[in-house]
């Protein structure tokens, strides 16, 4: 039966064949995951600090004291969100007053987006935007903001150029771009 399939796509135009290729894997690997709040997921703490901290270059005890605000105080900023696949944290988000970034007017901001290079292009990373969207949403709050190097990531997701800001975390701190998303669409 294998042989038949491989003869078949052979017949297939490429697009069309990665596409549904695309599809397949995103359809299994995406029904999989997990998106939890930390603040209900006590068990996870450690576990989030250890895998945000790397991708950031913060130091653990920052996103730990973070976190251990997030767990304490579930009304109030910041808020983390992960993902899990097979008992494993493989993606992340947080909701934040600030991202490190000039300006404070422009508040609550995403921070901390990360998905594991594995799971990347499964649609992972829209799911913790939507996930951390909705949550704010709920507590009142109808626009967020964030900070990024990324020239078209964030537009797929409904967000907004709107200035360019200093942030501490980008290559050439003086053009990193500020988005905002208005949740109450």
């Amino acid at each position: 039966m294998l042989t038949n399939i491989i003869k078949m796509t052979n017949s297939v135009p490429k697009n069309i064949l990665n596409f549904f290729l695309s599809f397949i894997i995103f359809t299994n690997a995406c029904l999989n995951f997990s998106i939890l709040p930390l603040r209900a997921n006590v068990f996870w703490a450690e576990k989030a600090a250890t895998f945000f901290a790397p991708h950031w270059n913060d130091p653990i005890a920052e996103f730990q004291q973070s976190i251990a605000h997030c767990i304490e105080h579930p009304n109030q900023l910041p808020q983390y969100y992960i993902a899990i696949y097979q008992n494993r944290i493989v993606g992340g988000i947080g909701v934040c007053v600030n991202d490190d970034h000039d300006r404070y007017d422009l508040t609550p901001n995403i921070c901390d987006l990360w998905v594991e290079p594995e799971y990347r292009n499964m649609g992972l990373a829209g799911k913790l935007l939507k996930t951390a969207e909705e949550d704010m949403l709920q507590r009142g709050i109808t626009t967020l903001y964030l900070v990024t190097e990324h020239t078209s990531f964030y537009e797929r997701y409904g967000w907004t150029f709107v200035c360019n800001v200093n942030w501490k975390y980008a290559s050439d701190p003086t053009h990193s771009r500020l988005y905002e998303k208005r949740t109450y669409m």
